[in-house]
């Protein structure tokens, strides 16, 4: 108990400036999982909170009908191969946008880059949805326009199977390049500059410099950034692809999130969706454990 006084007295500012972060995670991240009961539950919407709790449990019926059901390999691959495709292209993406900047001495056009490069991060995902509208929609939309003017027949882009998953990536890595790339900028200018000096004087280039001093300083940011984006593999987009997939293109884009929105909540199945809901983060947990094991394997450190 002594000890523990001892710490407060000393780090007591600091345990104060975490008390707001602690009742956030508290409030709205360890309170809600008291609802983890509604998957082994049956339970309706006009239900009150006494008949849901003293409601039987029905064990694993709900999370069986999700993996019996017709579409689940179809949308355990779509949610898979679309999160694979943003992780191989965007997850690069801020490193190399980083590299680039940082190798910028005018100090107003870093600066300029670097704000262009943000900007859509702080765009709604409904923002983002009617640009991409407007460059890909049929009518009036700017890549049809050209495909017009020189003589070619206009697409429905965003309807087709073959472009609908590009165009996600490619959203996907315009919308958070610059942001990513926060994390690595700092990671760099934590780098001693004097290694740069000698590498110079050694006579080593721009390339040799990047690859023998520039990844290596900053590689226990990429592991870790890597690792939380293992844990979200099955977080292919909700917001994204729901503003704009249609039927057309279910084959390739819809994905566990979409079936459950539809499946679940707009026919008020809620413990159908809770049950995926539980599936999936319990998924994401595992492959978590999984990436950061590995990272210590090969030497890193990961999260712990």
């Amino acid at each position: 108990m002594t000890e523990v006084l001892r710490i407060l007295r000393k780090h007591g500012f600091y345990y104060l400036l975490f008390l707001p972060v602690a009742g956030y995670l508290i409030i709205f991240k360890y309170v809600p999982m008291i609802g983890i009961m509604i998957a082994f539950k049956d339970v309706t919407p006009f239900m009150s909170m006494g008949e849901i709790v003293t409601s039987s449990f029905i064990g694993f019926k709900h999370f069986v009908n999700f993996f019996n059901s017709f579409f689940f390999w179809d949308l355990m691959e779509n949610t898979l191969m679309i999160s694979i495709y943003k992780t191989l292209w965007s997850f690069p993406a801020p490193i190399l946008l980083a590299l680039l900047i940082n190798e910028v001495h005018n100090t107003y056009f870093k600066r300029i880059s670097q704000t262009i490069s943000y900007l859509p991060h702080f765009f709604s995902m409904v923002i983002v949805a009617g640009l991409v509208y407007v460059v890909f929609g049929v009518q009036g939309g700017l890549v049809n326009h050209l495909v017009v003017l020189t003589g070619g027949e206009p697409q429905h882009y965003l309807g087709d199977p073959r472009w609908f998953r590009t165009i996600l990536v490619g959203t996907t890595v315009w919308q958070t390049v610059g942001w990513g790339s926060i994390l690595y900028l700092a990671a760099m200018a934590g780098l001693n500059p004097e290694t740069y000096e000698a590498a110079n004087i050694d006579g080593a280039s721009k390339i040799q410099q990047v690859r023998h001093i520039t990844l290596p300083g900053i590689s226990h940011v990429i592991v870790i950034l890597f690792i939380f984006r293992i844990g979200d593999l099955l977080d292919a987009g909700f917001e994204q692809i729901l503003l704009l997939y249609s039927p057309s293109v279910y084959e390739v884009a819809d994905i566990i999130d979409t079936y459950v929105y539809r499946a679940g909540l707009l026919n008020l199945k809620y413990s159908f969706a809770s049950a995926v809901g539980l599936y999936k983060s319990i998924l994401a947990l595992l492959l978590l454990l999984a990436a950061n094991k590995f990272a210590n394997f090969l030497g890193h450190q990961g999260i712990w």
